[in-house]
């Protein structure tokens, strides 16, 4: 394999982006300029410094993210279909039906992702459509799942999205009939009171939808039984589907009733910063005056208020005074009759400084502690985690403030480990579903000693994000 040069790779690092694949003029494009200048706007109206290293290309980088992640505004869906027909006659003979002469074709476990049009917060979406093809006509599968993608890539409602779907194959492929169901999960990212008082907080809304047409279009015909039955296989409970007709209240969590009364503690953000978010939906395509968006802006802020830069004090509570418990009366460290102590799991919520998407995770913090003196207690450590957490982050630097902190208060012999799942991971170009980061910070004798660091590894649990 040749190796790349130099030149050629600083300019990589340099743009960020592989050569080869630079969109000519996106840089220079007015939807980009809009979206650059309103996310300047919302870092300084949180107290950040745009020009701090870490912040200089995250406009750009927001551009980059938005426009990718709502891509399908400038799609049609003829475009993608035309030309990925293809006859099939289907039985001869017999009884029955194959094929193009109208058996039932299921495309499963498309693994999506949108953005919420109540809050702007990423949901993912698992995506599930069955067809059945009529007049020996058949649409090339990959092309179903592209459908899927461009309404994915907009601002959604898991029932419209299904909808929409639904709509634009039944009208595009000309079938007998549509069915499509999406399992849908949104971030319940809490603000950052509602954690302190509620260490029980879950960090999902779950809903099922689905949307029919044409022999699926009345919900108790057989052929659903037929669609539902292969989906059963996935482990889909088909009972809690909801279907067009459901009166069901907004699934968005910014729109339940507790979660707008903790958020209103934090007052109204300025007008400029709506404004921003504003400038931000006509750039990636939107009416922020359509109905379902007029307040999309102000809960957006609400949520991203609550990684406002601050010098708010940790107040641990008197909780640093017991750091002396790890200490002989003489002042030297005792090792004899010391023992590993854990904290596992402790949740977290973060916002990514570099494209102001949520990453969010699991925290294990292992430690020294004589046996017999008193360990320190799991809300003390889970404070630590979420002061840290609720500012923009790079889970690097989440994981060593963390370590640091800790240190300071267990005695100086500590190791944190850092798993997260990062939005920015499933929402652009990569779209690696299913991923997950893991950051490690040793301290003390934990950086010496080898078989300290694996037995604390060892006790953390698997399958934790």
């Amino acid at each position: 394999m040749g190796a790349l040069d130099e030149g050629h790779f600083n300019a990589e690092l340099e743009n960020g982006v592989k050569p080869g694949c630079v969109e000519l003029g996106f840089e220079d494009e007015p939807e980009t300029i809009a979206i650059k200048d309103a996310v300047k706007v919302l870092l300084q109206g949180l107290g950040e410094d745009v020009n701090r290293e870490g912040l200089k290309k995250t406009p750009l980088r927001v551009a980059k993210a938005l426009r990718e992640g709502t891509r399908g505004y400038r799609q049609k869906v003829k475009d993608i279909v035309q030309g990925a027909l293809f006859p099939e006659a289907g039985l001869d003979s017999g009884t029955g039906y194959a094929g193009g002469a109208g058996g039932l074709v299921v495309v499963r476990d498309l693994d999506l992702f949108s953005y919420c049009e109540s809050c702007l917060l990423p949901f993912q979406v698992k995506c599930h459509i069955g067809y059945v093809p009529s007049g020996q006509r058949v649409v090339g599968l990959s092309k179903v799942s592209r459908v899927a993608d461009v309404f994915a890539k907009r601002l959604q409602d898991p029932q419209r999205f299904a909808n929409e779907v639904c709509s634009a194959l039944h009208h595009s492929v000309r079938p007998a009939g549509v069915a499509v169901v999406l399992q849908c999960l949104h971030l319940q990212f809490p603000n950052i009171e509602s954690v302190f008082l509620d260490s029980n907080h879950h960090g999902w809304v779950k809903v099922l939808v689905s949307s029919g047409s044409g022999v699926f279009e009345e919900k108790n015909a057989n052929i659903w039984d037929d669609f539902l039955s292969l989906l059963k296989f996935r482990g889909i409970d088909v009972d809690k589907i909801h279907t067009t007709d459901s009166n069901r209240q907004c699934w968005c969590p910014s729109q339940l009733s507790a979660a707008a009364k903790l958020s209103s503690m934090l007052g109204t953000p300025n007008p400029a910063m709506d404004a921003a978010v504003a400038s931000i939906l006509r750039s990636v395509g939107e009416d922020p005056l359509r109905e379902e968006l007029v307040g999309t802006p102000s809960r957006f802020l609400k949520w991203l208020m609550n990684f406002q830069n601050t010098n708010l004090e940790m107040k641990l509570n008197g909780f640093a005074c017991n750091k002396m418990n790890l200490v002989k009366t003489n002042g030297e460290i005792c090792h004899s009759n010391e023992q590993i102590y854990s904290e596992l799991n402790l949740s977290f919520w973060s916002q990514c400084e570099h494209h102001l998407l949520p990453f969010h995770g699991v925290v294990h913090i292992g430690y020294f502690c004589a046996e017999g003196l008193n360990t320190f207690g799991k809300s003390l450590l889970q404070s630590i985690v979420h002061f840290y957490g609720f500012k923009l982050q790079v889970q690097e630097r989440l994981t060593r403030q963390i370590a640091e902190t800790a240190s300071s208060l267990l005695g100086g012999d500590v190791m944190v480990v850092v798993e997260a799942s990062h939005t920015c991971m499933i929402s652009r170009g990569i779209e690696k579903f299913g991923s997950n980061t893991a950051t490690i910070a040793v301290l003390g004798r934990f950086s010496t000693d080898a078989a300290a660091r694996a037995k604390f590894l060892e006790s953390i649990p698997k399958s934790t994000t």
